[in-house]
């Protein structure tokens, strides 16, 4: 028995069929449903024209769509996409149909649909319309172009890197004739905005099967992620490493948690090995300063894929840290908590963790010593150890009261906060005024 359609969308179809026309959950819900997932979003599909749904759904009603027939309805549950029966007409910019025409048949509405596990309706009494075999392709858990996948995937070229985000989602195999179709038009990819691109590889990056789609198909991807070309098949020449540079960084990534910052510092952190090889007369390869090349490359990356300036500034300084040693003392830990905070600080250690995963067999000793920094992290923080202006038990207000002005306030309070974090002073508000008046009077002095 397949999950309950929801009743504030059940109530939607039993309107539509009350006032004479055919209506149908469709898409990514009716998919989910019969892999007994919930559905994160809902959409109807009708016979009923725009206008006849918004007049049905008044005031509830919103035209979020009217010129390709879509009707958002509002409910207090949550919001419903209900869209006319519809043909599509020519593509001329691989992304938007010119002209949709509407049509009284749901077959054809589901015909223009990408793949067939994406192509099924379900009715209010919970029967599945399939005409393009679906539910079979569901059971083999395969990917298959509605029709001709030459030009379902040429009137939509997102819907290639959508095909490869669900086959990492959804662990899905690839149809052989979608897979030749995927690499024969792969270069439309460029026709198509980058936040777009961004969306489906962010979600493609956290699927379980993420590694064996970006290692079968890196090709594909490099279409949109250049950088990652000269990765693919790079022999590291070094005895830490039993893979190459490219399928490192993948496997890395999924040996991460879930967490997009994690994820995308990881399928980064590598890109500027192969500008940094150098091989010593031993024929042993070495990659010295390849963590800022591959900061500089993850920036260009993260850039053009419109990232929000919050995450890429996070991804690149991960990526900038992710060779860095780690001091394992309470001074060590405290001055990269000072550096990055307690969440950047827990996501290098996973980084470094993904990392070190992905590197030979001989080496993942490394693991255990990642456990000792995670857990003297944890005493520094657990000690309320200080390693933030926060924390500092002087303020702004204090140093004003001794005389400091303007930019001077800012520079005392980060140097006492150096004392402290080095472990120079105790973070005692009476030694910390003493020291800070002391270095005003030595400034009034010269």
């Amino acid at each position: 028995m397949y999950p309950a359609i929801p009743d504030y969308v059940k109530k939607i179809l039993t309107i539509l069929n009350q006032a004479g026309h055919e209506a149908f959950c469709v898409g990514g819900c009716v998919r989910d449903l019969l892999l007994g997932r919930t559905p994160q979003d809902w959409d109807v599909t009708t016979s009923a024209l725009p206008e006849e749904v918004q007049t049905l759904f008044v005031p509830h009603s919103v035209p979020t769509g009217l010129r390709h027939g879509t009707i958002t309805v509002v409910t207090g549950q949550g919001s419903v996409e209900v869209t006319t029966y519809r043909r599509d007409g020519s593509y001329h910019d691989c992304r938007h149909p010119d002209k949709v025409t509407f049509t009284a048949s749901l077959t054809e509405d589901l015909a223009r649909r990408d793949f067939t596990v994406n192509a099924m309706a379900l009715d209010e009494a919970g029967e599945i319309v399939d005409p393009f075999g679906g539910r079979e392709d569901l059971r083999y858990e395969i990917l298959r172009c509605v029709g001709d996948p030459d030009r379902r995937l040429t009137e939509d070229a997102l819907r290639i890197l959508r095909c490869l985000r669900f086959a990492a989602t959804l662990s899905f195999a690839i149809d052989t004739e979608t897979e030749k179709a995927l690499r024969r038009h792969k270069d439309l990819l460029r026709k198509i905005a980058m936040e777009r691109v961004r969306e489906e590889l962010a979600k493609l990056i956290l699927g379980p099967a993420a590694d064996q789609i970006l290692l079968e198909y890196a090709d594909v991807v490099g279409v949109v992620l250049p950088e990652i070309l000269p990765a693919v098949g790079f022999d590291q020449h070094n005895r830490h490493h039993c893979f190459d540079v490219w399928e490192h960084s993948v496997r890395a990534m999924a040996a991460a948690p879930r967490d997009p910052v994690i994820r995308w510092a990881l399928l980064l952190h590598d890109l500027g090995k192969p500008d940094a090889f150098t091989v010593d007369e031993a024929g042993v390869g070495h990659f010295y300063d390849h963590g800022r090349r591959s900061e500089e490359m993850a920036r260009e990356i993260c850039s053009r894929l419109r990232m929000d300036r919050e995450s890429r500034d996070t991804i690149c300084r991960l990526v900038r840290l992710h060779d860095v040693p780690i001091t394992m003392t309470e001074k060590g830990i405290r001055r990269l908590l000072r550096k990055l905070g307690e969440e950047d600080f827990r996501r290098l250690l996973q980084i470094k963790r993904g990392d070190n995963l992905a590197q030979h067999p001989a080496y993942l000793g490394r693991q255990e010593w990642l456990n000792q920094v995670e857990e003297m992290l944890n005493v520094v923080l657990r000690e309320d150890q200080c390693f933030s202006l926060r924390q500092l038990a002087v303020k702004g207000n204090d140093l004003l009261d001794l005389g400091f002005q303007g930019k001077a306030v800012g520079d005392m309070l980060n140097w006492l906060l150096d004392q402290v974090v080095e472990g120079k002073i105790p973070n005692q508000r009476e030694l910390l005024l003493e020291l800070a008046a002391a270095e005003i009077q030595k400034e009034e002095t010269r």
